[in-house]
């Protein structure tokens, strides 16, 4: 690649301290060319960050205004290095060849005490495994599950299409603190949830064999990535990750992309990226969830879903009423957010999702 530059690095100083959750920290940091920016640490790699710490951040997302949430994030504390991690930690590479890749023990790699337990899994005895393609699907599903299903055992596998950090996610770490979930499964390059895994496939086995749940909802990290052609997003994966549940004997659910406020054609009403990811890529049948919306709206939508059942399809389509969602999507303890839209702007895009989580509700009825 010659002498082509691709991160934008920056020395600063933390000013103050911010926010923080499991995982990550706020900071404040102005930088030595002169501006203040806010950042982000995760001490379990750089360690923890102090006021008047020099810092080393990258800025290049934030300068172009892309998915990082608006924050420097924070590479190296260079005058305070964190004491090195246990020598008997797990030799599970994540990141790979960058910079900062982290070792991390997987529930799945030999010296792990869940090996023997998953050396051989190959069945998730009918799980449903509720596959969307946002990030902030994730609380919506899990609204609809709880109101019908009050107390189910969930567990959310992160895939590495979006943030790599699980800890980037406020949205899992409030849940799991409100105990809506169980645990977090983090598979690929992404790392950081409770349980570590290889692949979608083994990260499922050990959504099951180790957080012991009874649904699993699969989404990547926040801060997707599109490019407006038909093959070219990263929730592709919600096709490839419906294949991993059917092919393990789970119970594949195909919550729909929804939109009632997306300014772009391609979006509104079922987004051609559902469309696309398990009328394409998904080779196994799924159950989708058709929210039931009133007008206009719910007219395109149960249209545009059709495609993805029979005669054309190989999903069974499921009718899902939507009467108490609103309400239990109003009670979840994060703030619902999609593309800058919250529940009053986009209601139907939480709704669709939370329908979702209703239907894998009926299928633990029995």
């Amino acid at each position: 690649m010659g002498d082509e530059r691709l991160v934008r690095w920056r020395a600063g100083t933390v000013t103050a301290l911010g926010a923080a959750w499991p995982g990550a920290q706020e900071l404040a940091v102005r930088l030595d060319e002169g501006r203040e920016v806010r950042a982000l640490a995760y001490p379990a790699v750089v360690g923890t960050p102090r006021d008047g710490d020099r810092v080393l951040v990258t800025v290049g997302a934030l300068d172009r205004g892309l998915g990082t949430g608006g924050y420097a994030l924070v590479v190296a504390l260079p005058d305070r290095l964190p004491a090195d991690p246990p020598a008997a930690g797990g030799h599970l590479v994540k990141a790979r060849y960058t910079p900062l890749q982290p070792l991390v023990q997987g529930a799945d790699e030999q010296g792990s005490p869940h090996h023997e337990a998953l050396r051989d899994a190959d069945d998730l005895a009918g799980l449903p495994v509720v596959v969307a393609d946002l990030h902030s699907a994730l609380p919506a599903v899990v609204a609809g599950l709880l109101a019908d299903r009050p107390g189910t055992r969930v567990a959310y596998l992160m895939t590495d299409g979006g943030a790599l950090p699980a800890w980037f996610s406020r949205t899992a770490a409030t849940l799991r603190e409100a105990g809506w979930l169980r645990g977090c499964v983090t598979v690929g390059q992404a790392f950081g949830g409770d349980v570590e895994a290889v692949t979608v496939h083994s990260g499922l086995l050990a959504a099951r064999t180790v957080l012991d749940a009874e649904v699993v909802v699969v989404a990547q990290g926040p801060g997707n990535l599109g490019t407006g052609t038909r093959w070219g997003f990263s929730g592709v994966a919600a096709g490839e990750a419906v294949n991993a549940a059917g092919v393990l004997g789970g119970r594949p659910v195909a919550s729909l992309r929804v939109s009632q406020a997306d300014a772009r054609e391609r979006h509104l009403g079922v987004s051609h990226h559902s469309l696309t990811a398990y009328g394409r890529v998904a080779l196994l049948p799924a159950d989708v969830p058709v929210p039931l919306l009133p007008g206009e709206l719910g007219a395109r939508v149960t249209e545009q879903a059709a495609a993805l059942g029979a005669p054309h399809g190989r999903h069974r389509l499921v009718d899902v009423r939507l009467d108490g969602l609103l309400e239990a999507l109003q009670e979840a303890p994060v703030r619902l957010s999609t593309m800058g839209r919250g529940l009053g702007d986009d209601t139907a895009s939480f709704l669709a999702a939370a329908a979702a989580g209703r239907h894998a509700a009926t299928l633990l009825a029995g």
